[in-house]
């Protein structure tokens, strides 16, 4: 369907954006969102904002089925984003507190792809925000830290506020070691342990439903 497809101008932001989420999973993640939000009119959360390039498409989304798109993030860097680690980027440091502050580059980006007004901004560490929440969530898209603690914490903290028929999505789950870090793919693990049932694979990105008894 193509209003399952962002506008031109929303994929040319998207690809414009500081990130490193490739286009055709960020395709994948954008109908999901739209299906989940049209299907329980509920907000779409992401743990993992960094400087907004998936945001942008859940924004859309959520402008697309009249909900608001929620992005939990503390905005200092996950662990291979501080000095000496390969995705580093000293572009993206606080030259006055000598740390990483993405919330400047993330609140940019929103505001020239004209989105600013539907993504409500949680800036925080996911389990401290996790803990406080109570409101139901069309779709929970994991893509924060990449250690098993924060990988897990996020899907202990957050898969249980899905609303019935809502969406789990999980970001860089690679079967294969040599293709990347284990942490999401044992995550994904889990969710199938734990009833959900796998929708749809597309590069490293994994869409779950819980199964309903």
């Amino acid at each position: 369907m193509t209003d399952l497809r962002p506008a031109p101008e929303v994929l040319a932001s998207f690809e414009a954006a500081t990130g490193f989420m490739p286009a055709d999973e960020g395709l994948a993640l954008y109908a999901a969102a739209v299906g989940a939000a049209r299907a329980t009119g509920r907000p779409l959360l992401e743990i993992g904002t960094y400087c907004g390039r998936s945001a942008i498409l859940l924004a859309d989304a959520a402008r697309a089925t009249g909900t608001v798109a929620l992005t939990v993030d503390h905005h200092r860097g996950s662990e291979e984003q501080q000095p000496g680690w390969e995705y580093h980027d000293s572009g993206l440091v606080d030259p006055e507190v000598g740390r990483m502050d993405t919330l400047p580059s993330f609140r940019r980006t929103l505001f020239h792809a004209g989105l600013e007004e539907h993504v409500v901004a949680l800036v925080g560490r996911s389990p401290q925000i996790a803990a406080l929440w109570s409101t139901p969530l069309a779709l929970v898209f994991i893509d924060g830290g990449h250690t098993d603690e924060h990988a897990t914490a996020d899907y202990l903290g957050w898969a249980p506020h899905l609303a019935d028929g809502g969406l789990l999505a999980i970001h860089d789950v690679f079967p294969d070691p040599a293709d990347g870090g284990q942490a999401p793919y044992r995550v994904y693990l889990r969710a199938l342990a734990d009833g959900f049932e796998e929708l749809s694979v597309t590069g490293s990105l994994r869409l779950l439903r819980r199964r309903v008894a």
